[in-house]
Order: C-alpha cells, then sequence, then structure tokens
C-alpha cells in the first residue's frame, strides 16, 4: 500500500502519519511544499524513533509525483464529499490512498478528475467539520489492510 500527503501543513499529523506507515509497511509519499520543515523537531517528537523504518519518498510537487506512477496505479482521494465511502470499494495491494492538507483537503479540480475514485469517510455531526488526518489515514488504510487479510502481519 501507499499514503500520499499532499502539502501537509502540520508536523505532528506527518509524524503520526510516518509511524503508522512504519507499523504497517505502507510507502508514504509526501508532496511539498510542506507547511513546515522536514527536519522540525515537532515532526521528528511525533514520529519518535520510526522515520528510520518508514519508506517513504519526498516529491517537490504533484506532477513530479503523477508522473512517476506506474500506469496501472490507483489512486483513491479521500476527501469530504466523495460519492463513495471508502468502506464500499475493494483496495488492491499496490493503491495509493491520497490526502489533502489539513487547512485546504484536496484540490477539488483532482477530485473533479477522479471523481471516480473520489471516497469519503462519514461524518454523523453537522457541526463536526472534519476528522485529524492521522486519524483518517489510519482508518482507511486498515480497512485496505483489512479487506487483503492483513498480509504482513505478526
Amino acid at each position: 500500500m501507499h499514503v500520499v500527503l499532499l502539502e501537509p501543513e502540520i508536523p505532528p499529523n506527518t509524524g503520526n502519519v510516518a509511524r503508522l506507515c512504519a507499523a504497517t509497511r505502507t510507502t508514504l509519499h509526501l508532496i511539498e511544499p510542506f507547511g513546515f520543515q522536514l527536519d522540525d523537531a515537532t515532526l521528528k517528537r511525533a514520529g519518535m524513533d520510526y522515520w528510520r523504518h518508514v519508506s517513504w519518498r519526498r516529491w517537490p510537487g504533484w506532477a513530479a509525483f503523477a508522473q512517476s506512477l506506474p500506469a496501472e496505479a490507483r489512486l483513491w482521494l479521500v476527501e469530504a464529499g466523495g460519492p463513495r465511502l471508502y468502506s464500499e470499494v475493494s483496495f488492491a495491494p499496490e493503491d495509493y490512498l491520497v490526502f489533502g492538507r489539513e487547512t485546504a483537503g484536496l484540490p477539488k479540480t483532482l477530485l473533479e478528475r477522479n471523481r471516480d475514485h473520489w471516497l469519503r469517510i462519514p461524518m454523523f455531526h453537522a457541526r463536526a467539520r472534519s476528522l485529524n488526518l492521522s486519524n483518517c489515514v489510519a482508518l482507511v488504510l486498515f480497512e485496505a489492510l483489512r479487506q487483503q487479510g492483513f498480509p504482513g502481519r505478526i
């Protein structure tokens, strides 16, 4: 599996996602620009000593990332307003789970171009604007891994 963070802004969220990726042997893709310095002490503290166990790539922008993708790559864009719930699709081992900035989400143009792969996490209270980014990544990633029988688990 692959987790993609497009322009992450909050160091502890990115550190928590890195820790999640280390624990699940999931590749992490970080796409610039970031809202922090990658060597920021807060980021390191949030990821603790897990960074050395994370398979990750840093990309200078969406275009560079997109050009690197294999032709058969499937991207699942997770953002409010998606036409399907994340639990309604079948994930494959090499799928990419894409999440946007904490304050702005994913670009609307990207979502509209990929409407068939735009997923949402259900919300149950109208006043709840959103869930924490690292929680969203964990929800969707573990559903994808569950569907695959939790490969490589110990």
